[in-house]
């Protein structure tokens, strides 16, 4: 028996990194089925041949309405229902400093950054929200230690997933007592987490970065630095409707200790 036995979720960026540990670990605690939201065949392929018919993959953009309401709807006519949303597409800015960008590659960076990582999440809430009430189901959305500290990427991307704190707040505020909205807050993790088109950096992941590994083990008080799979109990923990029916606008930090980290 699982924690989630019976549950139908539906995952946006599900098809790498922390959200494929979490498709992996739903399926393991037993849902029924996920519609997993991916941007292209390859990665639609790589998850039907691991999973197979436990899955839905589903093509689209976040950034769009209509993809955001197709998954949702496609997700619903093939398993029955939906319990729970996993918002967890995301995009990292690379550290890219606001002064050393032109202007207009600014403005450029902040549409892509903020319509991944926070657009996203609000057209996903949206689409999800009326089958959510239907099933008293709950919303988790992924933001990071750059959430509450600076220092994790540039501006935009910390800015963005400080809105992301706002955003479960007044989320959980709107759509209780029907749907319970949470987040996971993962530090620095072995993901090929990819920059923005808009900086040229689409091609390039977070875990690439020479000394990555070491560097963020070196500054975490738990001196190791976390895989996906190290998260993805925080989420089956907030989907259970038993085991956190109590649980509202609260964000659990997966970051091994970056509060309490010394000061260098």
């Amino acid at each position: 028996m699982g924690w989630l036995d019976g549950y139908v979720a539906l995952v946006t960026g599900g098809a790498s990194g922390i959200g494929r540990a979490v498709v992996k670990r739903f399926i393991a605690e037993g849902c029924t089925g996920v519609g997993v939201m991916v941007r292209s065949a390859e990665q639609a392929q790589g998850l039907q041949d691991e999973f197979g018919d436990k899955v839905l993959t589903l093509m689209g953009d976040v950034r769009s309405p209509a993809d955001n309401q197709a998954a949702v709807e496609a997700t619903v006519a093939r398993f029955g229902k939906l319990d729970t949303l996993v918002g967890n597409a995301g995009v990292w800015d690379f550290f890219a400093k606001l002064e050393k960008m032109p202007i207009e590659k600014v403005a450029e960076s902040f549409d892509e950054i903020f319509g991944v990582n926070v657009k996203g999440y609000v057209l996903a809430a949206h689409a999800a929200a009326p089958n959510l009430r239907a099933s008293g189901g709950s919303m988790i959305f992924t933001l990071s230690n750059s959430a509450f500290y600076a220092g994790g990427g540039g501006p935009l991307y910390v800015a963005s997933k400080h809105a992301g704190v706002g955003l479960i707040k007044q989320l959980a505020y709107e759509f209780a007592p029907e749907v319970r909205v949470n987040g996971v807050a993962p530090g620095g993790t072995v993901t090929p987490l990819r920059g923005p088109v808009s900086l040229g950096k689409q091609g390039k992941s977070l875990s690439a970065i020479p000394g990555f590994e070491e560097n963020v083990a070196n500054v975490t008080p738990l001196r190791f630095i976390a895989q996906p799979e190290d998260h993805a109990g925080h989420y089956v923990l907030l989907a259970s409707k038993e085991n956190s029916c109590a649980t509202t606008a609260a964000i659990i930090q997966s970051d091994g200790g970056w509060e309490i980290r010394p000061l260098r």
